[in-house]
C-alpha cells in the first residue's frame, strides 16, 4: 500500500514581501504627514508675531535763539528741535504744557558753552540731555512723558 503523506505547501513570499510593502508606505506617508503638520501648524503658532509699526507721532517747537555762556566772546546758538513721542496721550501733554516745555529747552540750552557744541558727540549728548530734561512729569501727579528722541531741524552756532 503506498502511504501518502499530505503536501506541506510553504507559504507565499510574494504575499509576506507586498505585506511588508505596504506597512513600509504606510508608515512612511505617516511619518511624512506628522513632518508636514510639525513644521506647518505647530511651528507656525511658535513664530512670534510682529505688530505693524505704528506711525510716528512729531512735535516740531518753534525755533530757540539763545545767548551761550561767555567763553571769551558773546556767542548764541539757534536751534530747532523736533521731539518724537510714543503716544498722543504725550502729544497732548506736550501741547498742553508748551510753555514749560520751551523753558526747560531754553534752560538746557543756555547752559552750554559754544565750545561744547562743535563735534556731532556734543549734539548727540545736547539731545541726550534735553530728553532727560522734557521726559519729567510736568506736575508730581503726573506721569513722565514718554519722549522717545530729539531731533535738530535746524543748528546753527554763531
Amino acid at each position: 500500500m503506498a502511504t501518502s503523506t499530505p503536501e506541506v505547501t510553504p507559504p507565499k513570499k510574494r504575499k509576506l514581501g507586498l505585506l511588508l510593502l505596504l506597512a513600509a508606505l504606510g508608515l512612511g506617508t505617516a511619518g511624512a504627514a506628522g513632518a508636514y503638520y510639525y513644521f506647518y501648524y505647530l511651528n507656525k503658532a511658535r513664530t512670534p508675531v510682529v505688530a505693524a509699526p505704528t506711525a510716528p507721532i512729531f512735535v516740531a517747537l518753534e525755533p530757540f535763539t539763545v545767548n551761550l555762556q561767555p567763553g571769551g566772546r558773546s556767542r548764541f546758538l539757534h536751534v530747532g528741535v523736533t521731539l518724537k513721542v510714543t503716544d498722543a496721550k504725550s502729544q497732548a501733554l506736550i501741547v498742553q504744557y508748551l510753555p514749560e516745555v520751551r523753558s526747560r529747552v531754553l534752560t538746557v540750552l543756555s547752559n552750554r558753552q559754544a565750545d561744547a557744541l562743535v563735534a556731532a558727540a556734543d549734539k548727540a549728548q545736547l539731545a541726550v540731555d534735553l530728553m532727560a530734561a522734557l521726559n519729567l512729569p510736568f506736575a508730581p501727579t503726573m506721569a513722565p512723558q514718554k519722549i522717545a528722541s530729539v531731533m535738530f531741524t535746524a543748528f546753527m552756532l554763531q
